[in-house]
């Protein structure tokens, strides 16, 4: 959900992981943060699947709902994914707000949207497991659910929902949320639920799985508090609903990054990091401040340079870039404040640079 933009450069050169200021630390004690790409998604997907317990009926989804939707600024409602505006004007299936107690399937109530669309699994979803798991159920407008119906996630912009490029586009507050989704039920539900089934565009070149617009709605729009509260209580089986597990792209967007690469997403974790000591050792990004050219120096040879604007767009993407003597420079630069990833095969760094 788009609050405030904020986007963490990560240099640390750390191969362990502390989670420092990370929610839940128990949740992910003895886990192995050392690990990257596939190995880390799969990691985490046997976590996500081991934690959760507690498997929700269809019908007790509703009261689920009323607690993890709750709006922070009135608790008396929930919050409706897709809305963006509460009685301004008289349409209102694209309310954001709306009493948590008028819930239904009547028009002007709000019922539950599947973000990952029921009928677009391999198999259907169904209203058992993958249907009925409450990080992907959300409380929607009844009227705008239709709109949406089983549209694949699309490009687009602006605060307003609805139909765009062939597809849907959640709007700018949550389509960060709807690409957390999306990434958590792959990685529990693997190929039931693949990305590519509910989103279009180009996909990852890391994974042919997954569309290039998740990740980069991840990246552009960081994590809420309301995500926050949602993840929190569902992943604590005390409360009536929690399921047990929580979603790990909620607790740290920067995860995706480690996994598959792709924009510089928030890291709400400082101390994790892809990188060793070793390597870290022998890369510099200089000169910083620089006037309109950085270089780079690197004693491995990179898979790929992205020079990331603070607003999150890719500048400039080399990629199996040729070095002379360890050195590669990157000239006519705007001014402005950078962050530069460096990727080897299988390891990844991030430098900020500010160019004068």
């Amino acid at each position: 959900m788009k609050k405030l933009y904020v986007l963490i450069a990560v240099a640390i050169a750390s191969v362990s992981f502390a989670q420092d200021g990370a929610p839940a630390s128990p949740y992910y004690n003895g886990f192995n943060w050392s690990l990257t790409g596939t190995a880390l998604k799969n990691a985490l997907a046997t976590l996500t699947q081991n934690k959760h317990t507690n498997n929700l009926t269809y019908s007790e989804v509703w009261d689920a709902l009323k607690h993890t939707d709750l709006d922070p600024a009135n608790s008396s409602n929930v919050l409706l994914l897709y809305g963006w505006e509460n009685g301004t004007d008289a349409n209102v299936t694209n309310d954001r707000s709306r009493n948590k107690e008028n819930n239904g399937g009547n028009n002007g109530q709000w019922n539950r949207e599947h973000t990952f669309a029921q009928a677009l699994g391999d198999p259907d979803l169904g209203q058992t497991g993958p249907g009925a798991d409450a990080h992907h159920l959300r409380a929607c407008d009844v009227q705008r659910n239709g709109s949406r119906g089983n549209l694949k996630f699309a490009a687009g912009s602006g605060t307003a929902s609805g139909a765009a490029g062939g597809g849907w586009y959640p709007g700018d507050e949550w389509k960060g949320d709807v690409a957390r989704m999306v990434m958590y039920m792959y990685l529990h539900y693997g190929t039931q639920c693949l990305p590519t089934f509910v989103g279009l565009g180009a996909t990852a070149t890391t994974d042919a799985n997954l569309p290039q617009i998740f990740l980069q709605w991840n990246a552009d729009d960081p994590v809420s508090q309301y995500e926050d509260n949602r993840n929190t209580y569902l992943g604590t089986t005390a409360n009536p609903y929690g399921q047990g597990n929580r979603n790990p792209f909620i607790d740290n967007p920067y995860l995706a990054t480690v996994i598959w690469g792709g924009p510089v997403a928030q890291n709400r974790w400082p101390g994790l990091s892809t990188v060793d000591f070793e390597w870290a050792s022998t890369v510099s990004v200089y000169p910083n401040p620089s006037h309109d050219h950085i270089n780079i120096s690197s004693d491995r040879d990179l898979k790929e340079i992205e020079v990331v604007s603070v607003n999150g767009q890719i500048v400039l993407k080399i990629e199996n870039p040729i070095f002379v003597d360890h050195n590669y420079s990157i000239d006519n630069l705007p001014q402005g404040f950078y962050l530069v990833k460096l990727s080897t095969e299988n390891q990844s760094m991030v430098k900020k640079i500010i160019v004068n």
